[in-house]
């Protein structure tokens, strides 16, 4: 669940049972690709060379340590991104080269985790994450700046709001370090999917289920971790541009006491019905109400939602109609301004359809930030290269 306030690639040789050196000089093993095309997706795409991004294999590595190193992003070697247009980016799923995956039983602790090519998983048909939505995911994204480093935002906030969510749902999590240092490995070994600078960025999706057999209602004996990533674009197809938003006042999105307060998987099956029906009839998305009193905002389907006053508490709808400016926020929309707010009939404009002065200045704030454009006096980055 968000929240609602009022504010002021690598190749490996087939030969080799490989290993990537992981940001903390870990060996990683890399699983060699499968045989089985029935599990594992071929390597989409052609490859087009760019110099001075991404990754490249250091073959005396392999055949005296069976490691793989990362190139250094000032070196003069050649090195390669994917062909694919990355001037016409959308929020849509693109396969990758590499994924994370690490595995525990109940009560026990996650240990080793690895790389290996991205392809389809096995789950039994039992399995907790099949019968009883027993999962969470979480979202973050990597940007390339120009030097050639890499930049993550704030990776060990996912960690722990992943680790609170999994106490709520039974289930056993990887440690703050674990998480981060899973993140690094994924994103390195698919560096050649990071978009150019200013193109867009890798967006990373962590999951955490309950991947045992379970038949009678219970925690899954076995919990699966599994990272994947995609480049994306904006995630609205008006990109920085004002969203049109309608309230729904049937639908909920929580409801006190349930699981609205952690990214459990199942929370987010519950908006499409809405979602789809304000699609259909032109809006953006759509902004839900508490489910008791049915007056204070929540959240927008996949996002946080701010109007400009001065301070955070719970928000009216009577007080959003009456906003200066209203803007969303997320880790996939970034900041998003509020054109217009749809309620019982009534719509509401804001900005006179343009982006609002405190929508632009959190927008620019924030992507500088990001993107390594600005200075990070608070810590937040994490730099890879």
């Amino acid at each position: 669940m968000e929240s609602v306030a009022v504010f002021a690639g690598l190749h490996p040789n087939p030969g080799h049972h490989n290993s990537l050196i992981g940001p903390s000089r870990t060996p990683i093993n890399l699983l060699p690709p499968s045989i089985d095309r029935n599990h594992f997706s071929p390597l989409p795409l052609k490859l087009q060379k760019l110099s001075h991004f991404t990754s490249y294999i250091d073959n005396s590595a392999i055949n005296s340590g069976n490691t793989f190193r990362v190139a250094s992003p000032l070196s003069n070697v050649t090195s390669e991104l994917a062909d694919i247009d990355w001037d016409n980016l959308g929020f849509g799923f693109m396969p990758t080269d590499y994924m994370y995956i690490m595995k525990c039983a109940q009560g026990e602790n996650f240990s080793k985790g690895e790389l290996q090519r991205f392809g389809n998983i096995e789950l039994c048909p039992s399995a907790g994450i099949l019968n009883y939505g027993q999962g969470l995911f979480e979202g973050l994204k990597a940007y390339r700046k120009h030097d050639g480093n890499i930049l993550l935002f704030r990776p060990e906030e996912n960690a722990t709001r992943l680790m609170m969510g999994a106490e709520r749902m039974c289930m056993p999590s990887p440690s703050v370090e674990q998480f981060v240092e899973a993140v690094k490995a994924t994103v390195l070994a698919n560096e050649r999917w990071i978009p150019p600078p200013g193109k867009g960025s890798l967006y990373i999706r962590p999951l955490l289920m309950g991947s045992g057999a379970v038949l009678g209602l219970a925690p899954a004996p076995e919990y699966t971790f599994l990272i994947y990533v995609s480049p994306v674009g904006n995630y609205f197809k008006e990109g920085l541009a004002p969203i049109n938003l309608v309230v729904e006042t049937e639908m909920h999105r929580a409801t006190p006491g349930g699981t609205g307060g952690v990214k459990t998987i199942g929370n987010y099956a519950a908006v499409l019905k809405a979602q789809s029906a304000a699609k259909a009839k032109g809006y953006s998305d759509v902004l839900y109400l508490d489910s008791f009193q049915k007056r204070y905002l929540e959240e927008v389907s996949s996002c946080n939602v701010f109007i400009v006053k001065v301070e955070e508490r719970q928000v009216s709808v009577d007080e959003l109609l009456d906003a200066d400016e209203v803007f969303c926020t997320g880790t996939a929309v970034v900041v998003s301004p509020v054109g217009s707010i749809t309620h019982q009939g009534r719509r509401v404009t804001y900005g006179n359809d343009g982006v609002g002065l405190v929508s632009q200045q959190l927008y620019s704030a924030l992507t500088s930030l990001q993107m390594g454009l600005s200075e990070d006096k608070m810590g937040w980055i994490v730099e890879l290269k």
